[in-house]
């Protein structure tokens, strides 16, 4: 009996540290700079890339927690910053953007200071602005 209950210790806490070590490569992993590679409407076949796209932007995130947003529309350049958090959800993970300001720039369908990011990737979050008929935005990290 003895024997089968250190088994099972021993387990509980291999799968534990387990869990703990991937969220931790996942929050680290996401530190870097992110861009905006592509942009979908509501409309069939309206997806656009690259210098076709409406706008260009990008997300730096850092590892204490902040970051910085930049979008360029006809050379005019806004930037705008905050502190993110990652929330981790049994099916999903989602990057939560709280911006210290309100800006034209931030894509939100619930509030002009807040953002929401599914994690679709290691490489590829997805703005959730789409439901809200946002345009759907799909950032790359390039480092």
């Amino acid at each position: 009996m003895k024997k089968q209950i250190l088994f099972l210790m021993i387990i509980g806490i291999l799968c534990s540290c387990n869990k703990n070590d991937d969220e931790t490569n996942l929050e680290s992993g996401i530190i870097g700079n992110w861009k905006l590679i592509q942009m979908t409407g509501s409309l069939i076949n309206s997806e656009t890339t690259g210098a076709e796209m409406e706008w260009q932007e990008s997300y730096r995130l850092n590892g204490d927690g902040t970051f910085q947003k930049s979008r360029n529309r006809d050379g005019v350049i806004t930037e705008v910053s905050g502190t993110y958090n990652l929330i981790n959800n049994s099916n999903e993970s989602l990057l939560e953007l709280n911006f210290t300001s309100e800006s034209e720039i931030v894509g939100s369908c619930t509030s002009n200071n807040k953002e929401i990011m599914n994690l679709q990737s290691e490489t590829i979050f997805l703005s959730s602005w789409n439901a809200c008929d946002g345009p759907g935005l799909k950032y790359k990290k390039i480092d």
